[in-house]
């Protein structure tokens, strides 16, 4: 068993039943994967050889992942983060880096390693609060949004504290004004290179990869990795070069295609990257870090909740909106354990920091997952102690209320924008209903942009494409998907993503019409048969009654 193919499918069908039994126990298959990494490698039964070509797949996952990250990462986004997403975050981030120092320090472990293990600390995990949140349709509430907020500021932060560590390699006994200064002219100097390519090269290449789904994603990954490859060199690291290319096609029409087809890539190599950090765990090392780990487990559980309700209620939000905000960062994240690896890449820390990490990450998911799953029940058990962090008039939180969202959600979403669907989307605009459409032909979304549209790019058959859409309140849906195939896959994905609103379909034929009302398509609408009858009724009309 001990060829490299072999082992690599012995290592998929363990995460499969591993993960599925995490599943069951509503707790995130991350932590099933290190299990099977613990399991499979030589602390346990040795199962895994192949450990050259597993690490191999865990850097390109570590790579995809903040790829996702940097596209995700929008300038006009970043621009509306909001004070109180600011403030909360810098202050749960300030907060948790200088107590846990101070905690990692009294334990008798060395600065550098403090200083890692403490910013680790300071990271949630995006993946599993937006999955968490969207499951308990929260991701939309006031707590969602201020708490997906806060996130994108750890999201900027960890890719900054890469930076800054990859500036210190090499650096040797090099002054702290050397050091920064090499720092600011690497910074200066990428961030000028990147303004070029996504003012001049990005967009005009982008276009061109676009024509073709799969073509899209190829460059994209080559993207990815090749800049990432590129920040190595630089003398960053991997991890930063891969965000920065995520990031500079953040601001592009193609970013919700692009993360939508890389989702499902992400999670498969991440699998490789748990599944070899739990290979590497040395548990000789482990025990003596379990009291540790659980004091600084205990301080994430505990700690970084207080300091989001106190920021909270002292810019006037609820002790409500507070403490179910605040739960989303009693956990550190799958970027704590790539950063504090990152520091034995670059020679600064040990295997100790990154076990002791892990084992701070495994407590932490698991624990919060379940506190965040029945955050409501343990609201209301804790509210009559949570007093002292709510203002006598939460001025903030009430102004919020009295607000009306700027954006009204949709309320028709077509889907293909060929002569029928991109008439029917301007018919529908020009008698203000509002409406949106989607289509994954590059050129065609150009035009219909240029003559004032809204239209998206993206291929309405990918579920992880429909989830960045607003469907949540759309009253209709319309295909006009010419393939019955497209529309039974297009209708599949619509579910997966838990659109319940109606559905028309447009078809060329009565045998197609009759398939999609067999799967509940509420409207069927035939251009042919419609405008036939339109004419007939028009001659019947000029001419008179007979």
């Amino acid at each position: 068993m001990h060829a490299p193919f072999a082992e690599f499918a012995l290592l998929l069908i363990l995460s499969a039943l591993a993960g599925a039994v995490a599943v069951r126990l509503r707790q995130p298959v991350l932590i099933a994967y290190i299990a099977v990494g613990v399991l499979a490698g030589p602390a346990a039964f040795g199962l895994v050889t192949a450990h050259d070509q597993i690490q191999l797949l865990a850097q390109v996952g570590v790579s995809v992942l903040l790829f996702v990250v940097g596209l995700k990462l929008d300038l006009h986004h970043v621009r509306h983060i909001g004070p109180v997403a600011l403030a909360t975050g810098l202050g749960q981030l300030g907060f948790t880096i200088v107590i846990g120092f101070g905690l990692i320090l009294a334990m008798g472990r060395s600065p550098m390693e403090a200083l890692y293990v403490a910013v680790a600390l300071t990271f949630s995990s995006t993946i599993i609060i937006v999955k968490l949140l969207s499951d308990k349709r929260e991701l939309d509430s006031l707590h969602g949004r201020i708490a997906v907020g806060f996130l994108i500021v750890q999201d900027i932060a960890v890719v900054l504290a890469m930076v800054a560590m990859s500036a210190l390699r090499g650096s040797g006994d090099a002054a702290v004004s050397e050091v920064a200064l090499m720092l600011v002219l690497r910074v200066a100097a990428a961030a000028a290179l990147l303004f070029l390519l996504m003012r001049y090269i990005l967009p005009p290449l982008t276009r061109a990869m676009a024509g073709s789904q799969e073509l899209l994603l190829v460059f994209a990954i080559a993207w990815g990795t090749g800049l990432a490859a590129l920040g190595e060199w630089a003398g960053f690291s991997k991890e930063a070069g891969a965000f920065l290319a995520g990031f500079s096609l953040a601001s592009t029409s193609y970013r919700e295609a692009i993360g939508a087809r890389l989702t499902g890539i992400r999670d498969f190599l991440l699998l490789f990257f748990f599944i070899d950090l739990g290979a590497r765990l040395d548990f000789s090392i482990l025990g003596g870090q379990l009291g540790l780990a659980a004091i600084l487990s205990l301080f994430v559980l505990v700690g970084n909740p207080l300091i989001v309700m106190a920021i909270m209620g002292y810019m006037g939000y609820r002790r409500r909106t507070g403490f179910l905000a605040g739960l989303t960062v009693a956990q550190i994240s799958e970027f704590s354990i790539v950063f504090v690896a990152m520091g034995i890449t670059l020679g600064h820390v040990g295997a100790e920091a990154l076990g002791l990490t892990t084992l701070v990450g495994v407590i932490t998911i698991t624990l919060s997952t379940y506190m965040i799953l029945y955050s409501h029940p343990l609201y209301e058990r804790l509210a009559p102690w949570l007093g002292v962090f709510e203002r006598r008039r939460p001025h903030r939180e009430l102004a919020v209320e009295r607000q009306r969202r700027p954006d009204a959600p949709p309320e028709i979403v077509i889907f293909g924008l060929g002569r029928y669907g991109g008439r029917l989307l301007a018919r529908l605009r020009e008698s203000g209903v509002n409406a949106i459409g989607v289509d994954f032909d590059p050129e065609l979304v150009r035009k219909l942009r240029r003559d004032g549209l809204p239209v998206r790019f993206g291929d309405g058959e990918d579920p992880a494409f429909l989830d960045t859409l607003p469907l949540a309140e759309v009253a209709w849906v319309v295909t006009t998907l010419p393939q019955w195939e497209s529309n039974r896959a297009f209708l599949h994905a619509l579910k997966e993503a838990g659109y319940d609103g109606k559905v028309a379909g447009v078809v060329r034929d009565d045998a197609h019409g009759e398939a999609l009302a067999r799967l509940g398509v509420a409207r069927v609408l035939n251009p042919f048969n419609d405008a036939a009858d339109h004419a007939a009724r028009a001659f019947a009309e000029e001419l008179g009654p007979h």
